[in-house]
This record gives C-alpha cells, structure tokens and sequence, in this order.
C-alpha cells in the first residue's frame, strides 16, 4: 500500500495475504509540508491570503521560526528529516521517541518539556498507544503562544480540547490531518481561531511518484527473485 500508516487497510486483509506499506516514500513531502506549515502559521500566511482575497493591504508582523524550540514527536526517519530541514535555521530542536535513539529523548519524558516548547510537531503512528495522545491535560500545558503543527493522524488530538484551546486565543495549529476526517462543513475546528488546515496533503506531492515506483520496482523485483519483500507488516507466509 501507498502510505507509511496501515490501519486504514487491516480490515482488508486475509489469510495468506502478505501487507506492506510505503515507508519512505512521502517523508520528503511530509517533512516539507511540516516545515512549510510552521512557517506559514507562524508568519500569518493565511491571514494575509484573506487579506489578498478581501482586496486589502493589511501589513503587520509575525513571529519568525529562528528562535524557537521545536519538539518533534515521533523521531522515525520523518521526523529526523523534519530537523534536517530545520538545521538550517537559527532553532532549538528536540526530537523525542520510544527509544530514545538517533539522538531523541524518550517519550516518557516528554511532558516534562512540553512546556518549554515553542513548537510541537507531530509525526507519530496512530496506534492505540497514541490514540488521543495530545489530550485537554497536555494541551493545557503547552506554553502560551505555542504551536501545534499535526501532520500524522487526527486521532492523535483531542480535538474538542483542540478547539476549546484554539478559541481561548492561548496556542495556535497547523493540521494537515483532523479528526473526523473528511472534516464536515459547518464542523467548529474549521472556524476556530489561530488554526491552519490542509485537506490532508502531506504526501500528495510530485515527491510522490518517483519514490512510489522506485519502492515497487524494488519490491517487484525481490518478489520475483524469491527475496523477502521490504516494509511487510503482515507476512501471509506465516
């Protein structure tokens, strides 16, 4: 399957079948669109378009990313890309994980910085571990006019807590991902205040092709010469 995230296509999977997922083809457009969407929320990108739309020269100044402490949660090779391609600003960077490795502290530890963070980025797997992760009690610890930037999976926040925080004026967001997903017209999150939302692009990119076929002609070829395959996360041979 196309994407790095498998729980959508569980239920489809029988006996004998073999699962592999596509990790390593969108953390080139995923880190990107992370990167991006930091700078566009911090920078007041979307006001600005309103601005635009409206006809309206409305100048004023943003917060600038340089400066900042960025903790990315979930330090898997998204994520340590993520701080690649912030190395090249003027930032603090933090990855934390469950294994503490690559340079990352462990997740255990992570409600102790959580506060000292400008930035939270989230690039972690939704599993059942995760799920609402970033509930009311974190999002309440979050320091004042920080920034949450999600491009994992929706679940992974509360989003009623979300909305609550966003409409206090106290953090601002950039979600790539939301929970319910599709998000339906009328739905609070879209209006609440401070937040950035994208429908869900992070890997629809033209990254996106060249890596895809290049993962499947390698799997193409190791299947055909009898080779374990890569990325198998159910093996139907078992």
């Amino acid at each position: 399957m196309p994407n790095a995230g498998y729980d959508d296509a569980l239920e489809f999977v029988r006996p004998g079948m073999t699962l592999c997922n596509g990790r390593g083809i969108h953390d080139a457009s995923t880190a990107e669109l992370a990167v991006g969407m930091t700078i566009a929320s911090l920078r007041e990108f979307p006001d600005f378009i309103t601005s635009q739309n409206n006809g309206v020269w409305a100048s004023h100044g943003g917060r600038s990313i340089n400066d900042r402490k960025i903790g990315i949660v979930g330090y898997g090779a998204i994520g340590q890309r993520i701080a690649r391609n912030l190395s090249g600003f003027d930032v603090e960077i933090v990855g934390f994980s469950n294994s503490g490795g690559n340079g990352s502290i462990k997740m255990a530890d992570f409600d102790k910085h959580l506060p000292t963070l400008d930035v939270v980025i989230l690039i972690m797997p939704l599993t059942d571990q995760s799920r609402g992760f970033f509930n009311k009690e974190r999002l309440a610890r979050m320091k004042d006019g920080a920034l949450l930037v999600n491009v994992a999976r929706g679940p992974i926040v509360d989003t009623d807590a979300l909305v609550a925080e966003l409409n206090s004026g106290r953090i601002t967001a950039a979600l790539d991902v939301t929970d319910p997903e599709p998000l339906p017209a009328g739905h609070p999150l879209w209006s609440a205040k401070g937040v950035f939302i994208t429908p869900h692009i992070g890997g629809n990119s033209s990254a996106f092709e060249p890596r895809a076929r290049k993962l499947i002609e390698s799997q193409l070829q190791l299947l055909a010469a009898g080779k374990p395959l890569d990325n198998v996360i159910i093996d139907g041979l078992k």
